[in-house]
């Protein structure tokens, strides 16, 4: 009897043991994985963020020189965006198609952020009557995370204009309307709009659509517009949509500040930009692996010398009292 109870509490403390090692195991794992999932947004929004690629941005000092240091990098990089009073400042790309750039940044490498890019559709020189750049709707003022701003009109009638960079020039943007659409509305999301009649019309149904309007800027004959869309919170298939009309005027920047300072100024070619830059997804992940194999390791060494000290002094114990 005795020894048959001396085997069934030494069971029930192995049992004990092995639960308490599966609770400690799945605490850890969820410890890791919560610490990936951190690491790998943080890396999301750092590849969305405007300052990454503002060193290329075509400026008038420059002459576009550094913007042709990105095209060398990805020569389907043609143009620059940026909506004064926000944080959109990005390079436009454009691929064959329109999923490319879901999933793909400006350098040409794969990123979840991908990049702002003009319909594979719509001609780069923006002579089309209108012209459709997409973009990913992000928090942290990343990418076209602000465009739905503009359904404020406070907001919207304090940002008037922008500037559009292409074909080596300048050129400004004097935004007019902010229409709230569905993804599938082929009326709105139209391409290669031809005759001065079918035009007129797309215009006057994007204005009757329009949330805002600015009223004292018109669309004349022989004119371009361009549509900043992205997705929308409000709806499941929802796209925010700011109109603006591209104009050989430029228009200064009201709200300039200098981002530069806190832009990541390392070039995307010509320099080596570190180890970590060419490691695959799979091999972080792989690393990420065995560095927690390791740290459970070691907290299994420290268990087991913890209970094997518990176990010699408790056999210390009983040696005593049978003295």
């Amino acid at each position: 009897m005795e020894a048959a109870a001396a085997i069934g509490r030494k069971s029930i403390r192995i049992a004990n043991g092995i639960v308490n090692m599966f609770v400690l195991i799945a605490i850890l794992l969820l410890l890791a994985f919560s610490s990936y999932a951190m690491w790998d947004a943080g890396q999301v929004y750092a590849q969305a963020s405007p300052t990454k690629y503002i060193a290329y941005k075509p400026t008038t000092e420059n002459q576009g020189l550094s913007f042709g240091q990105l095209q060398a990098v990805n020569p389907e990089v043609f143009a620059w965006l940026t909506v004064y009073g926000t944080h959109i400042d990005y390079p436009v790309a454009q691929g064959t198609n329109d999923l490319k750039y879901v999933n793909t940044d400006a350098s040409g490498k794969y990123s979840l952020s991908g990049s702002i890019f003009l319909d594979f559709s719509c001609a780069k020189d923006f002579s089309d009557f209108s012209s459709i750049i997409f973009g990913h709707h992000m928090d942290k003022e990343a990418m076209f995370g602000e465009i739905g701003l503009f359904n404020d009109k406070s907001y919207f009638d304090a940002r008037e204009y922008g500037s559009l960079y292409f074909g080596g020039q300048e050129h400004g943007l004097e935004f007019f309307a902010f229409v709230h659409a569905d993804a599938y509305d082929t009326d709105v999301f139209r391409t290669k709009i031809t005759g001065a009649e079918a035009q007129q019309a797309y215009l006057n149904l994007l204005l009757s659509r329009a949330t805002n309007v600015r009223t004292d800027v018109s669309v004349a004959k022989g004119d371009h517009i361009v549509l900043l869309s992205t997705c929308a919170n409000s709806t499941t298939n929802g796209r925010d949509i700011l109109i603006g009309k591209i104009t050989s005027q430029t228009y200064p920047d009201t709200f300039k500040t200098d981002i530069t300072k806190t832009a990541n100024l390392v070039p995307l070619a010509g320099v080596d930009p570190g180890f970590w830059a060419h490691v695959s997804f799979a091999e972080k992940f792989l690393f990420a692996a065995l560095l927690f194999l390791v740290v459970l390791l070691v907290v299994f060494l420290l268990i087991y010398k913890r209970k094997k000290r518990a176990r010699s002094r408790s056999m210390d114990a009983t040696q005593n009292r049978n003295i």
